[in-house]
């Protein structure tokens, strides 16, 4: 599929509309699954439409009293499509609830669409990523502490942290000390250091980056991580 189709295919599937199927490639899914995100993240996303659910119901209700357009090949094969089509909306419903269960165990400060947001878990601990010494003004320092990855500075004396990972395909960053920008080795994908998306090449622009929680104390620069599933909350 060329630039121009594919643009249009995004477009229906932000849109709600039934786009026309294709086979895409590697790339091209990759920007099927960043519309599909953002499809997701609109307010209210985690509901089921309420079309879905009406036609959802009939469909049951004609396999179930065999009045549907088509006539079942055997009761075999109608308690097949019932089973499918019940299966289905038990998954709708499993997505929705593991979405929120996400939610729930960890907090993100809203920052809207116009900036970046801040990642604040509910659980877990104050671990070192750099010394006050490590940190001068005018140096993106990176770390990596397993669980986060990010870049701290300085701003106005006081530390800040920003994440490590693009917010795309969440590929690694790396910091441009000459243009002063976090770039994305995989798509040409550019950031800010507070986070704001400078450039890139994508049919729809990657979010900006999130800020983590840091803080600074007995010489030391500490990020807040969230706990792992072995350990203690």
């Amino acid at each position: 599929m060329n630039a121009r189709g594919l643009r249009r295919y995004i477009d229906d599937l932000l849109r709600g509309r039934r786009p026309k199927p294709f086979r895409p490639n590697d790339f091209e899914a990759a920007q099927l699954r960043t519309a599909i995100d953002l499809r997701a993240a609109r307010p209210g996303a985690d509901a089921p439409r309420q079309e879905f659910l009406t036609d959802l119901h009939r469909r049951l209700a004609e396999q179930q009293e065999g009045t549907g357009t088509r006539p079942p090949r055997s009761s075999a094969t109608r308690r097949h499509v019932i089973v499918g089509t019940s299966a289905a909306a038990a998954a709708a419903v499993a997505a929705v609830s593991i979405d929120r269960a996400l939610i729930d165990g960890g907090q993100v400060a809203d920052g809207g669409d116009s900036g970046p947001q801040e990642l604040t878990p509910n659980t877990g601990r104050w671990v070192k990523v750099a010394t006050s010494a490590d940190v001068p003004t005018g140096v993106m320092r990176p770390f990596d502490v397993g669980a986060v990855i990010g870049f701290v500075r300085r701003v106005d004396g006081k530390p800040e942290a920003i994440s490590g990972v693009c917010t795309h395909q969440g590929c690694r960053l790396w910091f441009d000390a000459p243009d002063d920008r976090l770039r994305c080795p995989c798509h040409s994908t550019s950031f800010s250091p507070v986070g704001q998306v400078l450039t890139h090449q994508l049919p729809i622009a990657p979010k900006p980056l999130p800020t983590l929680m840091v803080r600074e104390r007995d010489g030391a620069i500490e990020a807040f991580v969230p706990a792992s599933p072995t350990e203690p909350a």
